[in-house]
């Protein structure tokens, strides 16, 4: 029997990168998955962003394994496109326990777009984590089996360190330092409820918002930014994997974890303890 057995794991930015990633996961240990991702472009995002391709191949990554999974086109910055998902999955698996706000943008270069890019990544990685809490929330309280919300920050959601103030940078920084806030609120409210609330705190992981062209030659022309030894890990690897998140995604998930929360997790080679 898998660790998730029986469990329903609610997904944002499920189309690719670290939510596929936590969705066949969570899928080879049993839950069942409800995912979602906007499957569009956002202008001020300079790397090209999921399709619904993508989205496809998480459902067939997931099913290969075994898993069953509903997945739904949808934004987190609009609240009533992700509750339109999440009502889509209960009427498919009934309930929720894990709840994963992993939907997240970084703009960090693209110039005529940095005005907007504060914008779209508060709404995206700061307000869209919010919205989602708050659609699967009331439904795990009125189950009362308590559950996990589990909200993907970032090593730069603990740190700055050799970061800059472009807009785009600076809502990055600004929104993964504000869902530990939040965790930190609803972890305190909801304990009552068994439910537990934790951030987790990648360094940088292989996925295609990193792994992209414009981003390489970003990193070539500003190697006092993005090349500094301020982004290097202690331990010598330069990106970890998706799956290094997934796993400790999963503990975070689990029984095994039932009395955790509260706690910013670090997965991140030794970049925060520097």
């Amino acid at each position: 029997m898998g660790r998730l057995e029986g469990k329903v794991a609610f997904i944002t930015g499920a189309a690719r990168g670290q939510g596929r990633s936590h969705a066949v996961r969570m899928a080879e240990e049993g839950a069942s998955i409800i995912a979602l991702d906007i499957c569009d472009q956002i202008p001020s995002v300079f790397y090209p962003m999921a399709t619904k391709a993508d989205l496809d191949e998480t459902v067939a990554q997931v099913e290969a394994v075994g898993g069953r999974i509903v997945a739904s086109v949808a934004d987190v910055r609009d609240k009533a496109s992700i509750q339109s998902a999440y009502d889509t999955g209960i009427a498919e698996f009934g309930h929720v326990d894990t709840v994963l706000p992993n939907a997240g943008i970084m703009p960090v270069i693209n110039e005529g777009e940095q005005e907007q890019a504060w914008h779209d990544t508060i709404a995206t990685a700061l307000t869209g984590v919010w919205q989602t809490m708050e659609v699967a929330l009331p439904g795990m309280i009125e189950r009362g089996r308590g559950g996990s919300v589990l909200i993907t920050s970032s090593a730069a959601g603990l740190s700055s360190i050799g970061l800059n103030t472009i807009p785009g940078q600076a809502a990055y920084v600004a929104a993964k330092h504000g869902v530990v806030g939040l965790m930190r609120l609803y972890a305190s409210q909801l304990a009552k409820h068994s439910i537990r609330v934790n951030t987790i705190h990648p360094t940088g992981v292989a996925t295609p918002m990193v792994m992209n062209e414009p981003y390489g030659v970003f990193v070539q022309t500003y190697p006092e930014i993005a090349g500094s030894p301020n982004y290097q890990n202690p331990m010598p690897v330069p990106l970890i994997e998706p799956i290094d998140v997934s796993n400790a995604m999963v503990y975070l998930a689990s029984d095994e974890a039932r009395y955790v929360t509260g706690v910013t997790f670090p997965v991140d080679a030794g970049y925060l303890n520097r």
